[in-house]
């Protein structure tokens, strides 16, 4: 095989299971930490890591205005927004079940797709699209499910992750950015973890965590998630976008919701009911028909 197949394996590997580890670290995470302080300082550190990798070992030519601004405004939909929502949820609602609700990306990205390029669908991808709704509301009806207004809230805003995702996948899909990956990711890392800790001073009480009391577990998942969830894997994703389509990127959605559900499961003994699994078969056997009509779209 060729160097660039291998990265690209290697990286569909890194998004498709160590991305579906993250929700449970970040829940963990949460516990004793605000969510948008603990994702800032999660991205910020592996900004400045993953920068002083760029000037150590790389040192690739400086990036234009342009690159930057549109590194710049990627950071903020991907991990500010996106992604930082996301952290915010995971107080209220299950790891596993914000990662099954996640998997139901590739449907909004498929019709943002169809609404930007006019393109008639084919009658499978529609078949997909009505799976995915339904799997949804299967998923999201339960009412041990859901059993509060913040969790009602929770679900809404992980929606409105989904959509920003979809946004951000679309445009650095078709934007010029930095030449160098790691220069690239470290750009969008330290923007989106400013304006999370921005949002933390703002909104949360940053300035009450005793970082000395934090329990072992804590510790270990904010490094595994600065490392492993931001290093590795947000480089792999930036790669493979540049790669592959967003289509394909979007695949790991198969995969991340089984591990977070297995994950959430065992650590944190969270719930998995038989409509769970039947709306999240529903959910992905959508997703399915999605992905395999891709080429038509």
């Amino acid at each position: 095989m060729t160097k660039d197949k291998i990265l690209t394996i290697i990286a569909f590997i890194s998004i498709y299971f160590i991305w579906g580890s993250t929700y449970l670290c970040v829940a963990i995470a949460v516990d004793e930490i605000p969510p948008f302080l603990m994702a800032g300082v999660r991205f910020v550190i592996a900004a400045v890591l993953i920068v002083g990798l760029y000037y150590l070992f790389e040192k690739g030519p400086r990036p234009s205005q342009k690159q930057l601004l549109n590194s710049f405004l990627a950071g903020i939909m991907f991990l500010a927004l996106g992604n930082g929502g996301m952290t915010w949820v995971l107080q209220y609602l299950d790891s596993g079940l914000t990662a099954m609700i996640v998997s139901a990306q590739p449907l909004v990205l498929v019709l943002m797709m169809w609404f930007l390029d006019k393109k008639p669908l084919p009658l499978m991808t529609f078949v997909g699209i009505f799976l995915g709704i339904l799997g949804m509301y299967f998923l999201i009806s339960q009412d041990q499910i859901v059993q509060s207004d913040n969790q009602s809230l929770g679900i809404v805003i992980i929606l409105f992750t989904i959509f920003i995702w979809g946004v951000a996948s679309i445009f650095v899909s078709k934007v010029e950015l930095p030449k160098s990956l790691m220069l690239n990711s470290g750009i969008q890392m330290i923007t989106g973890g400013l304006f999370l800790i921005l949002a933390s001073v703002l909104v949360e009480n940053p300035f009450d965590v005793n970082w000395f009391d934090l329990k072992s577990k804590t510790w270990f998942s904010l490094w595994y998630l600065i490392i492993f969830g931001s290093i590795v894997a947000f480089s792999s994703f930036n790669y493979l976008l540049r790669t592959v389509s967003p289509e394909k990127v979007s695949t790991s959605t198969y995969i991340n919701p089984i591990v977070a559900l297995i994950l959430g499961y065992y650590f944190r003994n969270e719930i998995i009911t038989n409509q769970s699994i039947i709306a999240s078969l529903i959910l992905l056997t959508g997703v399915y028909f999605i992905n395999v009509n891709k080429k038509k779209i």
